[in-house]
């Protein structure tokens, strides 16, 4: 008996003696962790973020898809709380971060009673939809919008109308989770008793006659808020005659403009519901930075942006807003 106890001692110190050497060969864990950019949101809107101090530090409207790990670094670096709010501190440090802003506006919006709204992001890789990949990125960010938005409402029956049906029946195939419903401009009944909100996904201006039926409607038997998630409603041909844009300019002065932000060569035009139209130049001090020339109630026309900026060869080709 005792034999078996003196060999079952020794077997369990040869046990832990091998169990001490694995375990000195365990890699010991970095007591910081490190989130990509991505998973911060903007706090200029209201969105809950983590719980630490974000760099102030912007990046310029044209260079949203190319952020560089030395800008995820900063973005981790602590800011005195005493530190002075920078001109440029309420623009989004990115584009998923625009988007961000932009479903929070306008569910503030819409908690306030407002009932026709547009959303414009009018950043060039958004466009161009010829792009390779262009469209796909688009119709992604019209998805994390409408998230959004029903998260910041509580709202439960959201209709996403399309501009085709083709367009609706792939992305409700390819977005099985979705929340939200699906339809597109041309359908025989695009909305339904029951919605509470609907969003029109990038409209063309080739369906305005169904857009304007549609927001008719909206407006008149079903008393519910209508967002236009930027909508292409105007065009640049030249067929297309006076009445015609007259008939459109009356149509989108009945929406608020709840979210705008336009890149400029030298500077950019940003607005954020409740708060005033906002006209930015850069700071050439620091770059990809912006500082803040000017803020109103209504949106700056071509006349105002020359004057601030010294010239229209500084605008850049297609400045002009609508």
């Amino acid at each position: 008996m005792w034999l078996c106890v003196k060999t079952s001692k020794q077997t369990m110190a040869a046990l832990y003696s091998n169990l001490a050497s694995c375990i000195a060969f365990v890699p010991k864990l970095p007591t910081t962790t490190h989130f990509p950019t991505s998973f911060f949101r903007s706090r200029t809107c209201g969105f809950d973020g983590i719980s630490i101090s974000i760099s102030r530090c912007q990046a310029k409207f044209e260079k949203f898809q190319e952020n560089t790990r030395d800008e995820d670094q900063q973005l981790m670096i602590q800011e005195p709380n005493d530190a002075e709010e920078e001109d440029d501190s309420c623009l989004p440090s990115d584009l998923e971060g625009a988007v961000l802003q932009s479903g929070q506006a306008s569910a503030e919006f819409v908690s306030s009673g407002g009932t026709r709204a547009i959303v414009e992001l009018l950043i060039p890789q958004l466009q161009f939809l010829d792009d390779e990949g262009a469209q796909i990125e688009l119709w992604d960010l019209s998805k994390l919008f409408l998230d959004i938005l029903m998260e910041e409402t509580g709202c439960q029956r959201v209709k996403a109308i399309f501009p085709d049906a083709g367009a609706a029946a792939l992305l409700k195939y390819k977005w099985k989770d979705a929340r939200f419903g699906f339809s597109s401009l041309g359908d025989r009944e695009p909305v339904d008793n029951e919605d509470e909100i609907v969003v029109m996904v990038v409209p063309d201006y080739q369906m305005l006659e169904y857009v304007q039926r549609i927001a008719s409607y909206i407006s008149n038997a079903l008393h519910i808020p209508l967002i236009m998630w930027n909508p292409r409603l105007i065009s640049e041909d030249v067929g297309v005659g006076i009445n015609v844009r007259r008939l459109r300019r009356e149509f989108l002065s009945t929406f608020t403009i709840v979210y705008s932000m336009k890149p400029l060569p030298s500077g950019a035009v940003f607005r954020c519901y409740p708060g005033l139209w906002k006209v930015f130049f850069d700071d050439k001090e620091r770059p990809n930075r912006y500082l803040l020339a000017k803020e109103q109630i209504s949106r700056p026309d071509i006349e105002e942006l020359e004057i601030i900026f010294g010239g229209e060869d500084k605008l850049g080709k297609g400045a002009s807003l609508f």
